[in-house]
């Protein structure tokens, strides 16, 4: 998370995003608490764990985390295009073993894909 950059056309690139889209497997204390203190927003829904040792705490466990649907429901369009990359033998495999050629070859791809939709 701390290397995360979102590029600007002519400006220094942002280190924080707006919000963080996850899964259930991302529902931690620890990463929220990260997520807030940097000022992000975390859309990442809760655990059927949690949300049961919230309720058997009662009052003592405070308010459940804010989610919103709406946002969630993007993570599909970001998961499908994963999904399309995998389909390249060399970016599922990872067969290049410098970042700077394994980045041109998932550049090649998204090209590749975004030219035949």
């Amino acid at each position: 998370m701390s290397r995360l950059r979102v590029p600007r056309p002519f400006e220094r690139p942002r280190t924080r995003p707006d919000l963080v889209l996850g899964d259930k497997a991302y529902s931690s204390r620890a990463i929220r608490d990260h997520l807030r203190r940097r000022g992000i927003r975390a859309v990442i829904p809760e655990r059927a764990d949690q949300q049961a040792n919230r309720r058997q705490r009662g009052q003592a466990s405070g308010r459940p985390p804010a989610f919103d649907r709406e946002a969630h429901k993007q993570r599909n369009t970001v998961e499908r295009c994963i999904n399309r990359l995998k389909q390249w033998r060399g970016t599922a495999t990872r067969y290049e073993k410098t970042t700077t050629i394994y980045l041109t070859g998932l550049h090649i791809a998204g090209t590749f894909l975004w030219s035949t939709r």
